[in-house]
This record gives C-alpha cells, sequence and structure tokens, in this order.
C-alpha cells in the first residue's frame, strides 16, 4: 500500500484510506455509476477496492492481520456470517425473496457489508498511534467541515451546492435517492452532503466528540480551527430539526464529557446551555420547534408510522424467525409498509440471529471503547477513547428511528468508528502494562515481567 510517512519511522495509514473517507463525506452517496447501480458511489467503490487491497496483501502472505484481533473485529465478524447465512438460505429457496429483484438487492447488500469490513480492517490495522488517529482525524474533520457548511447554504440561502459538485462528477448519475430538502413546521430541514436530512444529524453527533478530542490535543492545527469545527458539527445538527440529531447530541455528551480532564469538564458545564442560548438568538423560532417535534408523541405522523410497522414486522418475523427473508431484500410497494427502523428492517430480513448479530455489531465497539477509556493511562487516550465509544451509542440508538444501513454515509462512517475502536483497545493494550510499572512496587513489576500477574 501506498504510504503517507510522518516525521518518525512509523508508516501513517495508506493514502486511499484518507481519500476514502474524504469522499464518503464530500461526494454525494446518491451519485453513481450506472454500471454499477446503487453500489456505484464513490465511497462506496473506493471502501471495496480497500477490502480487495486488504484481501490480496493478506493472501498473499505481505500483511498478516492476525495481531490485530478486537472485540468490534469479533462482532465484524458475527455480522457478516449472519449475512451471508441469511443470503444463502434465500438463494437456497428458504425464504421469500429468492426472485431476480430480491437477489440484486441481497448483492448490493453484500457488496456494502464488503465495503463496511475494508473500512474497519484496515483502519485497525494501519492506525497505530495516536499520531495516526490525529493524521486521519484532520481529513475526516475536513470533510465534514465541508459537508457542514454546504448544510448551512442550504439551510439559510435554500440553495444546494451539491447541484454544482454533481456536474462535476463526469461518468455518474443522480439515482434520485438523495432528499436535500424537507420540510418541518417553519423550517426547511437540509441534508448538507448525505441522503437525507436524519443522516447529516446522526452523522454529525457521531463525529461531533472526535472533533472534541480533535480540538484538544491537535496543536498541529489552528486554534481557530480546532474551536470551530465542534461548532460548526453542532450547527449542522441542528439546522437538520431532526429528534434523532437532539438525541444524538444527547448520548455524545452524556458519554464524553464524564471522560473529559477536570477543566474541560467545567468547560462543558458553560458551554453545552450557552450554545443553546445563542442557537435561540440565532435562529428565532428554532427551539420552540426542536421541543414540539420531541414532544409532538402520537399526534406526529412520523411516530405513528414508525409504530404502525410493529404487527407487519411481527407478521413476518413469525413467518421466518431465524434467517428472515433474506439480507436487503424488503422492498415495499407501499410507501407506509418501509420500515424506518434498523432493527425492525433486520428482524424482517435476517431474522433473529441478524438482530443479534446487529447488536453485537454496534454494542461491542462501544463497551470495547468504554473499557478502554477507564483504563486508558493519559489523558488523550482516554478522551479519544470515550469518543469513539460515545460515536457507536449514537450509532447503536440512531438505528432505532432509522434504517440507517439504508444511507451509506452512515454505512461507511459507522465501520470506520469500529476500526477506530480496535485502535484505541490496542493503544491501551500496549500502554496499559507500562502505566502499571509506574505505580507497582518492584516485586510486583517483576511478577508482571514473569507473567504471573492478571495483564498476562
Amino acid at each position: 500500500m501506498t504510504q503517507i510517512q510522518n516525521s518518525a519511522a512509523e508508516p501513517r495509514p495508506p493514502a486511499v484510506l484518507y481519500v476514502l473517507l474524504l469522499a464518503t463525506l464530500v461526494l454525494p452517496s446518491y451519485m453513481v455509476m450506472p454500471a454499477f447501480g446503487a453500489s456505484g458511489s464513490a465511497g462506496q467503490m473506493l471502501a471495496v477496492g480497500v477490502f480487495v487491497l486488504w484481501l490480496v496483501l493478506s493472501g498473499f502472505g505481505l500483511h498478516n492481520p492476525m495481531p490485530y484481533g478486537h472485540p468490534g473485529r469479533g462482532a465484524m465478524l458475527f455480522w457478516i456470517t449472519a449475512s451471508c447465512a441469511s443470503y444463502a438460505a434465500m438463494f437456497a429457496g428458504f425464504s421469500g425473496g429468492n426472485d431476480p429483484a430480491g437477489r440484486a438487492a441481497a448483492d448490493r447488500w453484500m457488496i456494502l457489508l464488503v465495503a463496511g469490513a475494508g473500512v474497519t480492517l484496515v483502519t485497525t490495522e494501519t492506525v497505530r498511534s495516536v499520531e495516526s488517529v490525529k493524521s486521519i482525524t484532520r481529513w475526516v474533520m475536513g470533510g465534514a467541515a465541508f459537508c457542514c457548511v454546504v448544510a448551512l447554504i442550504q439551510f439559510v440561502v435554500r440553495v444546494n451546492p451539491m447541484e454544482w459538485v454533481s456536474t462535476l462528477m463526469v461518468g455518474f448519475e443522480d439515482n434520485g435517492s438523495g432528499t436535500a430538502f424537507q420540510n418541518r413546521e417553519a423550517f426547511m430541514r437540509v441534508a448538507g452532503t448525505t441522503m437525507h436530512p436524519i443522516e447529516l444529524g446522526v452523522v454529525c453527533s457521531m463525529l461531533l466528540p472526535l472533533s472534541v478530542w480533535w480540538g484538544m490535543f491537535d496543536a498541529s492545527a489552528r486554534k481557530w480551527v480546532r474551536i470551530a469545527l465542534p461548532a460548526l458539527l453542532f450547527a449542522g445538527n441542528v439546522i437538520t430539526v431532526s429528534r434523532t440529531g437532539l438525541i444524538g447530541l444527547g448520548i455524545a455528551a452524556l458519554i464524553l464529557v464524564p471522560y473529559l480532564p477536570a477543566l474541560a469538564r467545567r468547560w462543558a458545564v458553560v458551554v453545552i446551555p450557552c450554545g443553546a442560548a445563542a442557537l435561540f438568538v440565532a435562529v428565532p423560532g428554532m427551539v420552540s420547534t426542536l421541543f414540539s417535534s420531541a414532544t409532538a408523541g402520537s399526534s406526529d405522523a412520523s411516530i405513528t408510522s414508525r409504530t404502525d410497522d410493529y404487527p407487519l414486522v411481527w407478521q413476518l418475523f413469525f413467518e421466518r424467525p431465524w434467517l428472515g427473508l433474506g439480507p436487503g431484500t424488503w422492498m415495499p410497494t407501499n410507501a407506509k409498509d418501509i420500515f424506518d427502523n434498523q432493527y425492525l428492517l433486520t428482524v424482517a430480513t435476517m431474522g433473529a440471529v441478524g438482530l443479534a448479530a446487529l447488536l453485537a455489531y454496534l454494542l461491542a465497539p462501544f463497551f470495547a471503547s468504554l473499557t478502554a477509556a477507564h483504563h486508558a493511562p493519559s489523558d488523550e487516550l482516554r478522551v479519544l477513547s470515550a469518543a469513539v465509544g460515545a460515536a457507536m451509542l449514537v450509532a447503536a440508538v440512531s438505528a432505532g428511528t432509522f434504517d440507517a444501513l439504508s444511507f451509506q454515509t452512515f454505512a461507511l462512517m459507522c465501520p470506520f468508528f469500529v476500526g477506530l475502536s480496535g485502535v484505541v483497545w490496542h493503544l491501551v493494550k500496549r500502554q496499559l502494562p507500562e502505566s502499571l510499572h509506574a505505580v507497582l512496587t518492584p516485586s510486583a513489576s517483576q511478577k508482571v515481567r514473569e507473567g504471573k500477574s492478571w495483564t498476562r
């Protein structure tokens, strides 16, 4: 792999990973190469290429993936196995999706699965230091800044700059799956470079804790940039006018703030309410709109349309309880039967096995990251681990509010954070014995070196 070198001898992650993450956040996923259909977005094709490159290098013995195991990778393998089992059951005729349209949809699902695996594996196995995390985070923050600036232009001017970007993507076509604007009460919800306002809100919520860590510890970036990025991500979340986005912000704060250094926690107590007050002043009516949408309950059609899905899901589950209809094969003709809930969609298409695998895929990296945060020997590594854990919990909760894996920006950023959970797991695992040596007595340290301690 082509490597971007840092000042030290240690190589940085491959250049293609930087480009992949930037493309995922900057280029719209609804622009696809016609020959590849819905799987032909720039980000997904790059991710598949990354997986193929990883597979070739590992297969020919040029790279050894064995030392990089972590809970997130185990959960990812469970998720892949469950998808493959459901896919095989569909092709064997055990489910109802074995028709040309169903097989094509299942193929697209498997391609997306391969793309996500490529992002996770290459992230964990090539990002081997905190400096490398900072390096790749700069590119991610650059893509996030572009996405949020586009969203602000959409919100303020009611113009979609992505139409201009799309004209520059020669060879790509709009497959019509993007929703740049959507009304909610007095406001126009916007999507930035993503496919839908909800997706933008979730992605901003996932990236916000990482931007806080980056702003605190990456001294190589300009100070005003490090301060502006979290504010920009907060603004990008809010202008989606999304309940899911608000929940994501709450989860991000709930997980990240307790792991901040003492001074930063005090600042958080000031900054969070000030941010809400600034929102109230800068955008009249926004706070009341967000509050009313969050407390609408059964009077909101967007909520009742989700709860009305439960009877149909139960019916589909009892018909094929273990492996479902086949991954990605639910294509309702009635818009009311679209499942705006990834867990319900997984139950219908992959059964109980798929649901268990999805929960493991989203929650195992969360618990692994918090475990790393608890044992991290430095503030820098502790906050990074907590930021990754916060992103994964945002993903897990948000998956219950929309069909998350049908949206490619989310579907590729989530594996990136699964990969980062492996990075922090290994960084803490390598540094933990060193921190123990510093506080243990000489006799206890000798036991650690001899392998008589629990750390072995």
